[in-house]
């Protein structure tokens, strides 16, 4: 009689695992973002340029910048053109001009990007797999002609330096996306 019980434990067993199916799961770290923001967004106007000078790239391979400024800017036009600007010339005589940061942890701190722009979201990297380093991102608006700007974006989340720059393409639309969500569109 013990021995059928055990049989009969022992085929439960087999069954419930055999039912078990092990998939794959996202790194929390790969999705979370913090951000702030400052200014005021009711000040932005139809027609925008690109800074002349605020388009700075910071990362630990120097030859990934020019591809991540050119991926970045994309994805940013994007959200603009959907949400109505006009992108021009600046010797169109932009309303406003646009200007974007990028940088890893290894090439600029959280006190250096708080002396730079004056906001930091403080992400944390506590319990964050090696494989991950904190990335921060500003979006800048500013009127035309003016040194300082009237809103601004900062955002932090985690990315994998040793992907290929096209695979980051997805996750640059998004982020453009959830950054300039605060502003009003002007279609």
């Amino acid at each position: 009689m013990l021995a059928s019980m055990i049989r009969a434990v022992m085929v439960l067993i087999v069954v419930i695992l055999a039912g078990c199916a092990v998939s794959e799961v996202p790194s929390p770290a790969a999705s979370r973002i913090t951000m702030v923001t400052s200014g005021d967004p009711a000040l932005v106007a139809k027609t925008y340029a690109w800074h002349p000078t605020l388009f700075a790239v910071h990362t630990a391979n120097k030859m990934d910048e020019d591809a991540l400024r050119i991926h970045f800017r994309q994805a940013v036009d994007n959200v603009m053109t959907a949400k109505g600007y006009r992108l021009v010339n600046l010797e169109q005589m932009p309303q406003m001009t646009v200007g974007f940061g990028l940088a890893l942890e290894s090439a600029m701190s959280d006190v250096e990007i708080l002396a730079k722009v004056g906001l930091v979201p403080g992400l944390s990297t506590q319990g964050v797999d090696k494989a991950f380093e904190k990335g921060s991102v500003l979006i800048a608006l500013f009127p035309a002609k003016v040194e300082r700007p009237f809103w601004q974006v900062l955002a932090q989340g985690f990315t994998e330096p040793s992907r290929d720059i096209e695979d980051r393409e997805a996750r640059f639309e998004h982020l453009a996306q959830i950054m300039l969500n605060g502003l009003p569109d002007v279609n």
